[in-house]
């Protein structure tokens, strides 16, 4: 029978409002590629996913188990570790949204649960093997592999498709293949993210006493991860969904449908394995291999660039805002209400930041990043001009930052 401490409830409270930004902070990985494309308006792609999303959290607890049983030494720590945890990874999530970048929710989660770990019960407790080989080694091979299958996928699609090449029979055929492939990245996405919140409101009620040891995820835990996530992809993390699908390149539709079907392919594998995934590291790898893979297509490295910084920079982040609030949660329920004033108010405060520029369903396509072709237009501006080419022809190849509100020519 489970039974409730003040903490535990407060734990489990916390840990759906993780969920919550999940679903928002990720909904990109699912449609961005979709929407980018005009193969779904907006809010119908995120009804969509939300569904889908709700959907997969039912259909396997192999990830959550890892999380449970397998990441940390559940009999060293306390619930209040587990909100110290949630804590680092909510406003590592709510962060990166605000400046529309696709980081890992998984491992902002897994960052802040090794960081209140060690806090509390040293670097013994946290289980190094399965760091290494569910959580470190998929983050580099997903990213890549997703990337390679979605360039080679684009090459042979559009290899094969030369002749079909613009008819609205092809189009039509594409886009209704990339709709179906976004559907699956919704599945895979419930399949593998929602589990992440289920093992760990698992692992708070082994440490709280309420199930036992080694138990998998009750009922009622994989039915309220799946509609918190479901309820936030709902509402659509607008901001990472323009970086997702207009910011890192231009995909077309056989490129949009190239990306989601290897995305989904990774995830659905790691998800059967037990892996902790990050899935904006599989789709933002395939969203670069479907830009690559096709002539003349084009990756904005600049943005790319931001990625993987802020990749790199999650699990470290969250771990030392994790361990902060462990170290603040170990002097007694002041501490913890301390911390939970803190993360209120910190929310509160990103959030009114990002009505200074809202970004929502009606100016998600706008392009405010990097322009295409950054990288040839320095050089061109470096390059004598062929002989026989008037320089204002040239410049005006040149295109201008959607920052600027007038267009302008390099003088060349």
């Amino acid at each position: 029978m489970e039974s409730f401490s003040l903490i535990l409830a407060i734990v489990v409270i916390t840990a759906l409002a993780f969920d919550f930004t999940n679903g928002f902070h990720d909904t990109a990985n699912a449609m961005a590629t979709t929407i980018s494309t005009g193969a779904l308006r907006p809010k119908v792609a995120v009804a969509m996913s939300a569904v889908l999303n709700l959907v997969g959290a039912f259909l396997s607890v192999e990830v959550a188990n890892t999380i449970s049983k397998g990441l940390v030494d559940e009999s060293g720590i306390r619930p209040e570790v587990i909100f110290a945890a949630l804590v680092g990874a909510i406003l590592w999530n709510l962060l990166t949204w605000l400046v529309g970048l696709p980081s890992s929710s998984s491992h902002a989660l897994m960052g802040g649960l090794i960081g209140a770990t060690i806090a509390s019960a040293g670097v013994g407790a946290v289980h190094g093997d399965v760091l290494v080989t569910k959580v470190l080694i998929p983050a580099i091979a997903a990213p890549l592999v997703a990337g390679v299958a979605a360039m080679l996928a684009t090459k042979l699609m559009y290899s094969l498709g030369k002749k079909a090449e613009g008819s609205k029979a092809s189009e039509k055929g594409y886009r209704a293949g990339q709709i179906a492939s976004a559907g699956l990245v919704s599945l895979a996405h419930g399949t593998n993210d929602a589990q992440k919140t289920m093992g760990i409101i698992t692992l708070a009620l082994v440490t709280g006493g309420a199930i036992a040891p080694g138990s998998n995820p009750p009922t009622w835990v994989i039915l309220s991860a799946g509609v918190a996530i479901a309820l936030g992809t709902y509402l659509g993390g607008w901001r990472i969904i323009r970086t997702m699908g207009k910011g890192l390149t231009d995909l077309q539709p056989q490129q949009g449908f190239a990306a989601q079907t290897s995305a989904a392919t990774v995830i659905l594998a790691s998800s059967h394995l037990g892996f902790s995934l990050s899935t904006t590291h599989s789709v933002s790898g395939s969203v670069m291999g479907a830009g690559l893979g096709r002539k003349g297509g084009v990756v904005r490295w600049s943005t790319a660039t931001r990625m993987f910084v802020a990749w790199g920079l999650t699990l470290p982040a969250a771990a030392l805002v994790g361990a902060i609030a462990e170290y603040v949660t170990g002097f007694g329920s002041w501490g913890t209400a301390l911390v939970a004033v803190f993360l209120i108010a910190s929310s509160a405060a990103i959030w009114l930041r990002s009505r200074r520029e809202v970004v929502d369903h009606t100016n998600v396509n706008d392009t405010t990043e990097e322009p295409a072709g950054v990288v040839t237009t320095a050089i061109a501006a470096v390059t004598p001009p062929p002989v026989g080419t008037a320089t204002d022809e040239l410049t005006a190849t040149i295109p201008a930052p959607a920052s600027e509100s007038a267009p302008s020519q390099a003088t060349v």
